[in-house]
């Protein structure tokens, strides 16, 4: 029972972190700006993805399982 309720209280503890503005680390500065840029990018628009970066799937790939093709790569370690 005890193993539970350490669990609980770490799972709870891990979830209330803090959130606040993105800071460089003291002493340290943000990249150069990008070459050509008027305007330094700030931190969160730093960690902005790209819509190339982690496009949106509009197609299914697969629509049911289907057996693997042979691989003629697919060899065991020697």
């Amino acid at each position: 029972m005890r193993n539970w309720v350490v669990l609980v209280a770490l799972l709870m503890l891990g979830a209330c972190g803090q959130k606040s503005a993105l800071e460089p680390v003291e002493g340290s500065s943000l990249p150069p700006a990008p070459y050509g840029a008027q305007v330094q990018p700030t931190a969160d628009q730093l960690l902005e993805l790209d819509p190339e970066a982690a496009p949106d799937r509009n197609v299914e790939l697969r629509t049911r399982s289907e057996e693997r093709e042979d691989d003629p790569f697919d060899l065991p370690p020697q």
